[in-house]
């Protein structure tokens, strides 16, 4: 069993550095620090951009 809870441990340290570590350098919120109107535009441009 012991092989058990080292295997349950290296999982949860993987996950832990793919949902907490890689989100904080990789995925930052495009959209913070804006105001609704601002985010409204930003959100229209990019669905503008992508259709053409």
């Amino acid at each position: 069993m012991t092989w058990g809870r080292t295997l349950w441990l290296v999982i949860i340290i993987k996950l832990f550095i793919i949902f907490v570590v890689l989100r904080m350098f990789f995925f930052h919120p495009a959209l913070s620090g804006m105001s609704d109107k601002e985010k409204q535009n930003k959100v229209g441009e990019n669905l503008i951009d992508n259709i053409k």
